[in-house]
């Protein structure tokens, strides 16, 4: 056999693997995230405002840089409920996070964000090849804790609630200006063919198994209709 192709046929799956385990990280990351922030009592996301949501994103470690003007980097995966909420979760899409922002920053670090979807039109919103926060959706920094009704009626106005932790502080945050899209790649990797973020999202294609500790925590919170 030609050693070249001897080589790739050695190399290619070590890389597939390495590319599985990036994925599945990504999956468990997020299923920790979620873990820790919504059972931060009175400093978590209300509860009532996760029952309501139509797809939940998790993004672990999202990097942000910069004084004054930033700019922010991640990855993390979203999933949305099926059949009007009665089927269950779709299987994760992966989704990048990037893009600027202008605000008070000060330093470098990582930051978990969560996204929560509050209707329909967001939905379709996560299903194009890319949108800006505050341009193509409404996006607003959620309501924490105990929220009074004032703050909770404001944040259904919006078809994104945005929540960040970050060095064990936790709260609603603005994403001005930061871009969302599928990763198509990614998804690719993970499903074996190539799948769009429609598919996905609509629940056509199986989960992983590396999504069962994701789909505990979001069963925790049976859908509530608005």
């Amino acid at each position: 056999m030609n050693k070249a192709l001897l080589g790739l046929l050695i190399v290619a799956p070590l890389f597939a693997d390495k590319d599985m385990d990036e994925h599945n990280k990504w999956m468990r990351e997020s299923a920790t995230t979620l873990q820790e922030i919504t059972n931060a009592g009175d400093r978590g996301i209300p509860e009532h405002l996760i029952r309501r949501a139509e797809c939940v994103a998790v993004i672990p470690n999202l990097k942000r840089a910069g004084f004054i003007v930033g700019a922010k980097y991640g990855k993390g995966v979203l999933t949305c409920r099926t059949q009007g909420g009665q089927g269950g979760w779709s299987a994760p899409a992966i989704m990048r996070v990037e893009g600027g922002s202008i605000g008070i920053q000060i330093g470098a670090g990582e930051t978990d964000v969560i996204l929560l979807v509050m209707g329909e039109s967001g939905k379709n919103r996560l299903m194009k090849d890319k949108f800006t926060v505050g341009g193509d959706a409404s996006v607003m920094a959620g309501p924490v804790g105990r929220s009074t009704q004032a703050e909770t009626d404001a944040s259904m106005k919006a078809e994104i609630l945005a929540y960040s932790r970050s060095r064990g502080l936790f709260g609603g945050v603005s994403l001005e200006g930061a871009t969302l899209r599928p990763d198509n790649d990614d998804d690719a990797k993970i499903y074996g063919r190539p799948v769009s973020v429609e598919e996905i999202l609509h629940g056509h294609v199986t989960p992983p198994p590396a999504a069962s500790a994701l789909y505990s925590e979001l069963n925790r919170f049976p859908y509530e209709s608005h």
